[in-house]
């Protein structure tokens, strides 16, 4: 009898489910509630906010959009937050999606993490539960989350889990804040916990008014200078590049906006239930409260994915925008426009193609390119000074 692995398994039904338009893959935001005061989080709101909880779905309106997310076709799902546990009925929530069969993520701070989430969660196996880890040390790690007390919980967390081999990871979003303690937390990840340990460096704006986050960003120089320091992380990065060559949109107005799988094999869904493209993407929402899933996923998110584009910019005939991240939601949280360019990521996109040595061809009036590829403008920066040497191969 033949035999197929995860991954192998996983690519196929996504690729199955492209063709006929499933709804594969969903994340619920269950709350914007958090106990924790992030200064970089682009999405959360205080753990007391009466407004917010108010709003929120509540756990029999989640129980109904369970099940039919579960008979359109839905297998994966994540939950996330603000933080999920802030929800005290997150347990019956998650317990019923548990029994509808589907792989479950968990993306949490872990301080809220008790014995009896503990004891529930081994019970009730999710697929994965990933934990953000703002520091190595307590002082990092508070200085960021801005809660006292908060870096001895999250360890509490991690300890409550690992103790029951429930399958965790530990990842952080890389800020001005903690970034001299990066490495620190992956020795503590995969060293002594022996967990997987992702970075991300990407920073989103608030979603709900002044643009916080970008304030701790990291300069796009340090940003690609984090992807030169782990061979892994640049090797991933040069093999992404060279598989996707050339301009990801469309070259003219009247080609498609969007070019991703959400609202094709993906959805996501707020906390006061409305359903849209992806947990960034604030435009275009379909009201569950007010409809069933299929309505909104047949008709409503099925129009969104039908948007043209309206005019021409750099990112069109941008080659190397696999380097960058670039998206519509992107364009809608960095500018107010999902069509609109951003500067920020145009510009770590320049500079890790020149860190890879990848060609940078003419794409229009752009300026982080100068006098042409491969982009020479960029090789004298601080910064990077002699990683085009330590990089020269182009994308054969």
């Amino acid at each position: 009898m033949e035999t197929f692995g995860y991954t192998d398994f996983s690519a196929g039904l996504h690729r199955q489910s492209l063709a006929g338009r499933i709804p594969l893959a969903g994340a619920i935001e269950v709350t914007r509630r958090c106990p924790l005061a992030c200064i970089h989080c682009y999405n959360n709101l205080p753990l007391r906010d009466a407004g917010a909880r108010r709003g929120e779905l509540t756990c029999a309106e989640h129980c109904r959009i369970l099940d039919e997310i579960t008979a359109a076709g839905c297998l994966w799902l994540l939950y996330t937050g603000g933080e999920i546990f802030a929800r005290k009925d997150f347990l019956d929530i998650y317990t019923h999606a548990r029994t509808n069969g589907l792989l479950i993520t968990l993306f949490t701070n872990g301080t809220l993490i008790t014995p009896k989430v503990a004891d529930h969660l081994a019970r009730w196996v999710p697929f994965a539960i990933e934990i953000t880890l703002y520091g190595r040390t307590r002082e990092t790690y508070e200085r960021l989350a801005g809660v006292p007390g908060s870096f001895d919980r999250c360890m509490r967390g991690i300890r409550l889990l690992t103790e029951r081999r429930l399958p965790l990871s530990l990842k952080t979003t890389a800020v001005s804040v903690n970034r001299h303690e990066i490495l620190d937390m992956k020795q503590f990840a995969e060293q002594e916990l022996g967990l997987e340990f992702r970075l991300d460096s990407m920073m989103n704006p608030r979603i709900d008014g002044p643009p916080g986050p970008p304030a701790v960003r990291l300069s796009p120089g340090e940003v690609v200078d984090l992807d030169l320091s782990d061979p892994r992380r640049t090797a991933a990065w040069k093999r992404f590049a060279c598989e996707h060559q050339g301009p990801v949109h469309g070259a003219s107005p009247g080609d498609r906006m969007y070019h991703c799988g959400a609202g094709i094999n993906s959805f996501a869904i707020d906390p006061r239930g409305r359903l849209r493209l992806c947990v960034l993407s604030r435009e275009d929402t379909f009201d569950l409260r007010a409809g069933t899933f299929r309505d909104g996923w047949e008709k409503a998110l099925l129009k969104v994915r039908q948007k043209r584009i309206s005019r021409q910019t750099r990112c069109r005939q941008c080659g190397i925008q696999a380097m960058c991240g670039m998206c519509p939601a992107i364009g809608e949280l960095e500018g107010g426009d999902p069509e609109s360019p951003a500067d920020y990521l145009c510009e770590i996109a320049h500079l890790r193609a020149l860190a890879l040595g990848i060609s940078i061809p003419a794409h229009g009036d752009c300026a982080y390119c100068g006098s042409g590829p491969p982009c020479p403008g960029w090789r004298e920066s601080n910064a990077f000074e002699g990683t085009y040497e330590r990089y020269p191969e182009a994308c054969v």
